[in-house]
C-alpha cells in the first residue's frame, strides 16, 4: 500500500486545485463513505492517493483531458512494484479511470462510485469555489465573464469566448449533485451545493451590478 509520505511526492507542492491537500480530502471522504457502505478500503485508499497523480494540472504534458488514463497507468506501475495482484490493480485502475465528471468510463464497482463521489464533493462547497477559481487562473481564464447565449443554451462557447470559473459553474458544478451515486454523498452534497450556487449567483449579480 502506498504511504502518505510516498504519495505526497507525486503531487506539486503548491497546486491549489489538484495538489496533495485535495488528494487527502478525497481519501478521507472516500474512507468515510466507503466504511459506511462496506467498500474495500484498501482498493479505495490506493485509488484515492493515485487518482490525480499524472496530468491533472492544465499544463500537464499528458493532457488534462486524459489525466484519468495517465493516472491509472501510473498507478499500475506503482502497484506492480509493490507486488499487488492483477485483479487488485485492475480494481484500482477502474476507480481512477472512472473518477472524472467528463470521463468516458462510468464507475461500475462500489469502490469506483465512492471515489467518484468523494472527488465530486470536493468541487462543491467552499473548497469547490476556491478550487474552481484556482483552476481558472491556472488555465489563464478569468473568474467571471458573461456567458454567451450559445453557452447558456448548449454549453458551446462562441468564437473567442473564454471559459471562466462562472462558465465552469454553469457547465459542470451546478449539475454535480445530481450525478452522485451514493446516499451518504448525496446527503453531504445538499449543503455544499447550496453554498456553491449562492456564491456563483452572487458573483454574477455583482458583475452585472444587480446585487
Amino acid at each position: 500500500m502506498p504511504t502518505i509520505e510516498e504519495a505526497k511526492t507525486w503531487y506539486p507542492a503548491n497546486d491549489p486545485v489538484h495538489g496533495f491537500d485535495h488528494v487527502l480530502r478525497v481519501m478521507r471522504m472516500a474512507e468515510k463513505i466507503g466504511q459506511e457502505l462496506g467498500a474495500n478500503l484498501t482498493i479505495l485508499q490506493a485509488a484515492a492517493l493515485l487518482h490525480d497523480a499524472e496530468g491533472a494540472h492544465p499544463s500537464g504534458s499528458s493532457g488534462r483531458g486524459e489525466h484519468e488514463q495517465s493516472s491509472a497507468a501510473f498507478a499500475r506501475r506503482i502497484l506492480e512494484t509493490e507486488g499487488w495482484t492483477g485483479e487488485a490493480i485492475e480494481a484500482v485502475e477502474h476507480c481512477i479511470r472512472a473518477h472524472r465528471f467528463r470521463g468516458k468510463e462510468q464507475p461500475q464497482t462500489l469502490e469506483a462510485r465512492v471515489l467518484f463521489d468523494a472527488d465530486k464533493l470536493d468541487v462543491l462547497g467552499a473548497f469547490g469555489v476556491a478550487r474552481t477559481i484556482g483552476y481558472a487562473l491556472q488555465d489563464g481564464q478569468p473568474i467571471y465573464t458573461k456567458p454567451s447565449e450559445e453557452f447558456r443554451e448548449r454549453g458551446e462557447a462562441a468564437p473567442g469566448e473564454p471559459h471562466s470559473a462562472y462558465h465552469e459553474y454553469l457547465f459542470k458544478l451546478r449539475h454535480v449533485k445530481a450525478r452522485l451515486y451514493t446516499a451518504p454523498a448525496k446527503k453531504i452534497a445538499e449543503g455544499r451545493h447550496a453554498l456553491l450556487c449562492s456564491y456563483f449567483d452572487q458573483l454574477a449579480a455583482e458583475a452585472q451590478d444587480e446585487d
